[in-house]
């Protein structure tokens, strides 16, 4: 997400410059590796050592290790409280982080509590680390409601979120997505598509390394429009483009693979 890239940033000639690195070339387990090493290599107290750990538990998340990640963003947190405290943007940004793992795990209610109440937390807060991070857990609302079937409130937030960015980003494209899902999920196909159809000219117009983590959502959410339509012959391939996306790039337990194998199954009756 842009808002990792801009703490990112602040790491060039860090430790942390290689893990950061090879996380943006899609290399997430041997960016999860490098991460672990730097974090076992400094003191405690050091501030890159938290957010090695950060950076660790992204990259496992992307390999579709959910729990592992979520271990790793829970064995974080008492750093990033101690060393940036409570409320400070880093802490709160690892919070959203780690909310956004619970629904690949069932837990949906959870995560919309945690989102929301970063959500609060950003709101009151100054900078623009805040107004990014504000935004970041409303796409994690988004999807959290999106998961319980609230896909009319998730619609709502959605929208509003996307109103408020000021130029389209890698947010502005997941935000699209959380948009095109729930529009399916109040059988509104048709604006579904076209939602994902301006997600897939965003898309293109954004650097590879934030296109990477989307690979395959923009096909998933124009199959399941294309499916909700009745145009199934038009839905597999769609399907099966996003299944060999995500298989390539996060591999075969990660919740959007399955969620795209799952798409299949349905298409053909299996």
């Amino acid at each position: 997400m842009k808002f990792f890239r801009s703490r990112a940033r602040r790491t060039t000639g860090s430790p942390l410059s290689r893990a950061k690195a090879l996380y943006e070339a899609g290399r997430y387990a041997e960016a999860e590796a490098e991460a672990r090493a730097v974090a076992r290599s400094l003191p405690r107290d050091d501030r890159y050592a938290p957010l090695a750990l950060s950076i660790a538990a992204l990259a496992t998340g992307a390999q579709g290790r959910h729990a592992d990640a979520l271990a790793a963003y829970d064995e974080a947190l008492p750093a990033f409280g101690r060393i940036f405290g409570a409320n400070h943007w880093q802490t709160l940004k690892l919070r959203s982080d780690r909310a956004q793992q619970l629904p690949a795990l069932g837990r949906h209610a959870e995560s919309e509590a945690e989102c929301a109440a970063v959500a609060r937390t950003a709101a009151r807060g100054a900078g623009p680390e805040m107004q990014v991070l504000a935004a970041a857990t409303r796409n994690g609302l988004v999807f959290a409601l999106n998961a319980q079937r609230r896909h009319p409130e998730a619609e709502v937030l959605a929208r509003e979120a996307l109103a408020a960015l000021r130029a389209p980003d890698r947010l502005s494209l997941v935000l699209r997505l959380g948009l095109a899902r729930s529009l399916n999920g109040q059988a509104r196909h048709e604006e579904a598509l076209a939602e994902a159809e301006r997600a897939e000219e965003l898309r293109r117009s954004l650097p590879e390394e934030q296109r990477r983590p989307e690979a395959g959502a923009i096909e998933l959410a124009v199959a399941n429009a294309l499916l909700g339509l009745r145009r199934d012959t038009e839905a597999r391939p769609q399907a099966a483009a996003a299944h060999d996306a995500c298989l390539a790039s996060f591999g075969p337990d990660h919740r959007r693979t399955i969620e795209a194998r799952d798409l299949l199954d349905r298409i053909d009756g299996v």
